[in-house]
């Protein structure tokens, strides 16, 4: 409750203090106006930064993904042709007993 009370006096001394010196505050606000325009440029482009490194880490991070899957699909494409490989010389060789015992 006194935190209210004393936003509400703060308030109101604010207003009062707006109207009586509005000459003053016109001045401060032009001189703070550029500042606050430069800072909030500066932090912008921080942010604009940042989120491009974000985004270009979240592409190789993707890239690396796809790469990994590839590679995934290269072993197990290798294991089954030399699982067709060994079933061919298994063929060969039965057909070659075959061969050789029905001449």
């Amino acid at each position: 409750m006194p935190l209210i009370v004393g936003g509400f006096i703060a308030t109101v001394l604010g207003i009062i203090g707006m109207v009586i010196w509005w000459g003053d505050f016109i001045t401060i606000i032009k001189g703070a106006l550029p500042v606050m325009m430069i800072l909030g440029g500066i932090l912008a482009i921080y942010v604009g930064y940042d989120d491009l490194q974000e985004q270009i880490r979240e592409e190789r991070r993707k890239q690396e993904e796809k790469l990994e899957k590839a590679r995934e699909e290269i072993e197990t494409i290798k294991a089954e042709a030399e699982r067709y490989r060994e079933e061919l010389e298994r063929l060969r060789e039965e057909t070659k007993k075959l061969s050789s015992n029905n001449p």
